[in-house]
Order: structure tokens, then sequence, then C-alpha cells
């Protein structure tokens, strides 16, 4: 009996094991249960024939102050219940929470990772007074922070981090006057960062990246002389960084980054003899850099790029810190690579490109063997040190547009870590060596705009390469077809490839992009093309295919981007492209995706015919693009009115064929199109008066063509007034080309329009490629710095 009792005594309060329970199971519930999920096995514990619920995994019990034969729950460490098996998130309402905010007795709480969705039950979550760690980032919490959690006094750790928050950051954060850490990144919120926040003089670190803080950096802030981190990179802040910065001695990180901040680097700086990471790149501070920065010995981290900064070199420079990591891209270097970098022998990571550097790569900088290397956008030259891919390091090469010239090194295999290598823009020649095939790591390969010759290698179909691009070279043969099965983007145009498309082309079936424009391709489009239902983008114009378009396009789903114009198709327009879903879809605003990536990544254009003019195409933007160029062929027919359907359609462009019959009335849906060109054809009737509905168009070529009647008015219409747009129809009228119509109608009422939301002329079209493509990569050590490491995941995990 007296077992029993000291047993039963032992187990946590049964309120709290309800509380428990009924958790579990909520969560659980509010997962839809079509999702593809897999549920942490630990929850397998959490059952109601156990007798304690401290023995339950995740949970933390200790005696209460009152008894040491009585258990309270203490800590929970809910993180990373569930993962996703799929591209749709699992997602988990935030009532889900409440059972737990009854348990009094928590002093930490984590439930980070979660995705939890909805607002913080902040007038529940204030009964957890005792509450000092509390972890809540990696969720999709919405809404401001409620205010109950500036009541919690007794918080010394808050993490909000990773979610949707909005709103501002209340001046009640004062209250927390024990916080050490206080970390809000990559939410919403905005407004100014509190003066009160000078209140918390017990705060080490602070970080507040990725929101849209506006203002200056508070003075108030120097007041916090316990803080070790201050980072508040990626907001709108403005105005100078405080002249006192420097007071701050205990500081080991300034981040400042991404931001709008003015005027120079403050000489204060000099006094923060603990300081390890300074990051200001992307700022608006002008003036010199100073030298002394390089006499802060224990600095380890140095990002001053992307700013009106200048760098007077030094030839006598000799460094007190020992850098892993120097940026100072765009800071106006010029002449050879500065030696004094030669002594940082822990360097991993060294940024020297936007700048106007000269000379040949050192010898000595392919010794160092560096993990990456970029160097873009300077005036380099000669050819490069074998030595350099011997490094066992070398994850990055990025030395595009510059003037290196001669073949590569035979040996360029030998570098076997190396995942990104960019060379565009060069004079290199020659044959590219087969060695570069056995590199398996390599997941991008740039090599456009040089002067290379000959055939390209083949790689292994299990390797990971998936972006190539070839173009702009001087390789011939049959197109090859030879890469990885994990190919998404393959760029071969401009070069002198022959012969038909091959039909094992299809074994890419996780290719999105495909450019062979600019080759000598003959031959018939392969109907089998239609089974690439990835491709999203696909150009061949300036060839020589003959045959029709095979009807079978329309399977292709994800299309949004078909130019296939300057070649010699001939045939109807096939009914079914107007069923193509990417091109009916509305296209989407700038897509974020490439945010997810730490470093830009550029292609050779992609070359369309714009608005009458050749221009480059830019990926970082593509999600906004699509395309439908059937120009310059041998099509005759009418026009499908199918083509009505393509509501997503920014250009349209079918101009010298041999189409006959009229203009589809549906061309009016299109209501995303800035370009339409139907001009050199056999069109006749009137032209539609729908097309007064475009809200969006800009630029019309009706010319040359048997059209009559009326040019419509009303909306759009009225600003199609250059009569170059209707040259050559010898029966039209209207107040656009100032001819009278011989019978008066009334004026068509004016369509109202939504405002254009895209300038195109504005927008600079330019081809700056983006790495956009879904990739996730941790790309060499110290590229990404992160504040807060992850927590150890070693869980078992169940399916569901």
């Amino acid at each position: 009996m007296l077992f029993f009792f000291f047993t039963t005594s032992l187990c946590c309060p049964d309120d709290q094991k309800q509380a428990l329970l009924q958790f579990k199971h909520s969560f659980i519930d509010g997962i839809d249960p079509s999702s593809n999920y897999t549920l942490y096995d630990g929850f397998d514990t959490w059952n109601s024939t156990s007798s304690d619920c401290c023995n339950w995994e995740m949970v933390v019990c200790s005696s209460t102050p009152e008894s040491t034969s009585r258990q309270v729950v203490e800590e929970l460490n809910l993180y990373s219940l569930t993962s996703s098996n799929s591209t749709q998130p699992v997602s988990v309402p935030s009532k889900v929470l409440l059972p737990l905010f009854r348990i009094k007795s928590l002093t930490l709480l984590d439930i980070s990772s979660n995705y939890i969705v909805g607002e913080i039950p902040g007038s529940m979550l204030a009964n957890l007074s005792k509450l000092v760690h509390l972890d809540m980032r990696q969720n999709n919490f919405s809404g401001p922070i409620p205010p109950q959690i500036f009541q919690m006094t007794s918080l010394d750790y808050l993490d909000i981090s990773s979610n949707l928050l909005r709103g501002i950051l209340s001046k009640e954060v004062s209250s927390l006057k024990s916080l050490r850490v206080l970390y809000l990144n990559d939410n919403s919120l905005g407004g100014g960062i509190p003066d009160e926040i000078a209140n918390l003089t017990k705060l080490q670190q602070l970080s507040l990246r990725g929101n849209r803080f506006l203002g200056g950096i508070p003075s108030s802030v120097l007041h916090l002389q316990e803080l070790q981190v201050l980072e508040l990179r990626e907001n709108r802040l403005s105005g100078e960084i405080p002249a006192d910065i420097g007071k701050l001695t205990n500081l080991t990180t300034l981040a400042l980054s991404d931001n709008r901040l003015t005027r120079g680097i403050p000489s204060s700086i000099q006094k923060m003899h603990k300081l390890e990471i300074l990051r200001l790149e992307n700022n608006l501070l002008g003036g010199n850099i100073p030298t002394w920065l390089l006499d802060i010995e224990t600095l380890k981290e140095l990002f001053l790029g992307g700013n009106n900064l200048t760098w007077n070199n030094t030839v006598d420079l000799v460094p007190r810190c020992s850098l892993s990591q120097l940026s100072l891209r765009s800071c106006r270097l010029h002449g050879r690579i500065p030696e004094w970098i030669s002594m940082q022998k822990d360097l991993v990571f060294l940024d020297l490109s936007e700048n106007l550097l000269q000379g040949a790569f050192p010898l000595w900088l392919a010794e160092m063997d560096l993990g990456s290397i970029f160097l873009s956008d300077n005036n380099l030259s000669g050819s490069l040190p074998s030595r350099l891919f011997e490094s066992e390091n070398l994850s990055i090469l990025a030395l595009s547009r510059n003037n290196f010239s001669g073949d590569l090194p035979p040996n360029i295999g030998n570098a076997t870590r190396v995942m990104l290598l960019m060379l565009s823009g060069n004079k290199f020649s020659g044959q590219i060596p087969k060695s570069i095939s056995h590199i398996y790591r390599l997941l991008l390969l740039d090599v456009s705009r040089n002067r290379f010759s000959g055939h390209i290698p083949a790689f292994k179909p299990d390797g990971l390469l998936a972006y190539l691009d070839f173009s702009s070279n001087e390789f011939s043969g049959e197109v090859p077809v030879a890469f990885t099965q994990d190919t998404r983007l393959l760029s071969l145009g401009n070069n002198m490839f022959f012969g038909q498309l091959p039909r094992n082309i299809t074994n890419l079936s996780k290719l999105q992009h495909l450019d062979l424009q600019n080759n000598k391709i003959t031959g018939e489009l392969p109907a089998s093309l239609s089974q690439m239902t990835s491709l999203q983008v696909l150009n061949l114009r300036n060839n020589s295919l003959e045959g029709s378009l095979p009807d079978t396009f329309s399977n292709l789903t994800s299309l949004r981007i078909l130019d296939v114009s300057s070649n010699n198709l001939e045939g109807e327009i096939p009914v079914g492209l107007g069923n193509m879903v990417g091109m009916i879809d509305t296209p989407n605003s700038l897509s974020s995706t490439s945010d997810v990536f730490t470093f830009t990544i550029e292609f050779s254009d992609l070359k369309v015919n714009w608005k009458k003019y050749e221009q480059g195409l830019s990926s970082r933007s593509l999600d906004i693009y699509s395309f439908l160029d059937l120009s310059k062929n041998r099509l005759f027919g009418e026009i499908p009115p199918s083509l009505g359907h393509l509501k997503g359609l920014k250009l349209l462009n079918i101009s010298y064929n041999h189409l006959s019959g009229k203009i589809p009335e549906s061309f009016g849906d299109l209501e995303n199109l800035e370009s339409l060109d139907l001009s050199h054809n056999s069109l006749s009737g009137s032209i539609p008066r729908t097309l007064s509905k475009l809200g969006q168009l800009t630029t019309l070529d009706l010319s040359n063509n048997k059209l009559e009647g009326e040019i419509p008015q009303g909306g759009q219409m009225d600003t199609m007034n250059d009569p170059s747009y209707y040259a050559n129809n010898s029966g039209l009228c209207g107040m656009q080309i100032r001819v009278m119509c011989p019978t008066a109608e009334a004026p068509a009422v004016p369509t109202e329009v939504d405002e254009i939301w895209f300038s195109w002329e504005a927008a600079g079209i330019g081809y700056s490629a983006a790495f956009f493509w879904s990739v996730g990569i941790i790309i060499v050590t110290g590229c990404v710095d992160k504040l807060l490491p992850p927590k150890p995941y070693h869980r078992r995990r169940r399916r569901v």
C-alpha cells in the first residue's frame, strides 16, 4: 500500500495529463485527413493507459516547491511534430494550443515548426505566467503580436520568427525586463523600432531581420550594454548608423545589411573589441572604407558590398584580423587582386565581383583552397591556373563577364566538390574537357557567351546537374541529350546544332526550360514532345523546322512560353492550342522562389520578339510571362477562336503567315494581353469591337491584311492611333487613322478597364537570370549565416 501511494503521488496531476491528451487529439484531428504527412512517433507514448505523463516523450517534469513527492509538467518540447510528404504543407489551426495554455506550471514551451495557422491565442497564453522560454518560430501565425505576450514578465527567451505576423512592435515590449533573447525575424512587422526597447537592459540578442521596420536605428539601442547580437538586416531602415554605436562594446555581431542607411562607416566601430561579424552590405553608405576595420583582431566576417563605398588599394597593408568571409563587391577595387588577402589563412568565402580588377587569376589565390570565389564583372584576363581545380574545398566558382581566355584546364574534373560553376561572358575557347562530367555534385554549369566549340561532353544520367547553359558558343553536331535525369533547364541556343530534334529528349522528364533558338535544326516537331508535361518554356525560334504543329501540344499543361517563330511550319493552327492550361491561368506576380537562394545566378538571354524588337526575357520575373509566337512560318487557314481562351497571354504573335478569315471575337477575352501582332496575313472582315476590352494592350499591329470597316473605339483602342498599325488595309476607316467612315456611327462607349499593373517599358526586360527553380541547397560552410542554429533533430517518425 505504501508503494502504491508513493508511485501515485509522483505522477503528474490528472488535469495536466488530460490537457496533454486533449492537445494530442485536437492536433491530429486538426490536420486535413487527405494530407500526406508523417507524424512524430513520440506521440505514441501519450496515451490514457500510462499512469504518469512525466514519462512521455517531449515532456519534462519537476517537483513542486511544496513537496518533493509531487511533480508537475515544466517543459514541453513539441517542435516538428509533423513533416509534409508533398509540396502541399500541412496546416494546423492555432486553437489546438488552448489545452496547453491551461498548464500553468510551464516554464518552457517549444511549438516551433508545426505548420500552425491563425492568430496566436493571446488571452489563454496569458495563463502561462511562469514561462521563461517561448519558441513559436517557423509556423504560419498571422495577425499582430498579442499584447498578452508583453505581460509575461518572466520571459528570458522569446522567438516568434518565420511567421506571418503584421502590425507594429508595441512599446509595451519594454515590460519584458528579464528578456535576454528576442527574435522576431522574417515576419511583416512594420513601423519604427520603439525607443522603449532600451528598457530591456538584460537583452543580449536582438534580431528583427526580414521585416518592414521604417525610420532610423533608435539611439536608445545604445543603452543595451549587454547586447552581443544586433541583427536588423532586410528592413527599410534609413538615416545614419548611430555615430556612437561603438559604445556597444560587447557586440560580436552587427548586421545592418539590406536597408537604406546612408553616410559613412562610424569610426566608433573600432572600439568594438569583441566584434566578429560586421555586415553592412546593400545600403547607401558612402565614402572610403577605413583600413582600421582590418585591425579589429576578433573580426571573422566582413561584408561591405553593394554600397557607394570605395576601397583604396594599400600595397603594404597587414591585417591584424583573420577573416573567414570577405565581401568587397562593388567597392571600386582597381588594379590587381589585393595581395593582403593571401594572408587570410582561414578564408573560405571571397566576393570581389562588380569591381575594376585587372590582371590574371593569381596563383596564390588558387593555392588558398577557398570554398567560394566570386570574381564576376571585372576585367580579369588570361587563362585559369590548373592548380585551381585541384582544390578539395572549392564549391562555387563565379568568373562570369571578364576577359578570361584560352582552353579550360583538362583537370577541371578534379574539383569534385564544385556545385556551381559560372564562366559565361568570357573568351574561353576550344572544347570543354570531358573530365567535367566527373563532377558528381555539380548542380549548375553556365559556360554561355564564349567561343567553345566541338561537342558537349556526355553527363551521367544519375548525376545532380540540373541547370545547364551552353548558349552563344560554337558547338556543333546533333542536338545532345546525354544529360542527367534531373535536368530542369537546358539552354543550347545560338550554336550550330543540326539535324532533327531527338525523340529521346523526352527522357528528360523533369525539364522545365528548353531553349534551342538560332540553330540549324530541321525535320518535323515530334509529337512525343507532348509527353514533357513539366515543360514551361519551349523556344525553337529561327531554325528550319517543317511540318505542322502537333495537335498533342495541348497536353503541355505547364507550358507558358511557346516560340516557334521563323521556321517553315505549315498547316492550320491546332484548335487544341487554346486548351494549354499554363497560358489560360493568369500570370502570377513576381515569384519569391528565388528568395530561398543566397546567390544570384545569371544565365544568357531567352530572346523573344517583344513589341517589334528582339529582347532578352528575364527568368527572375518569368512567372509573369506567358507568350505564344507562331510568326514567320507558312501557317494557313482561319485563326481558331479557341486562342481567345488563353487569358494569361501577354504576347500573341501570328504575323507573317498565310492566315485568312476573320479576327476572332474571342480575342477580346485576352485580358492580360499587351502585344497583339496579326500583320502580314490575309485576314478579312472588320476588326472586332471586343478588342476595346483589352485594358493592358500597348502594341497592336494589324497591317498588311484585307481588313475593312470602322476601327473600334473605346478603352485602349483610342490609344492605338499609330497609322502604321493599320497600314495596307484599304477598307479601314476611323479616328485612329484620320479617315472618315462613310456612314457615321455613334462612338462606342468606352469600356472601363483596370489600371495597368505592370509597365514593360519601365521593367527593363534585360535577362539577369536568377536561380528561381526550387532547388534548396546549402552552398558552402559559412555562406549562409544563421544566428540561431537549428535544434538537433533525430526523431523517429511513423507515417499516417
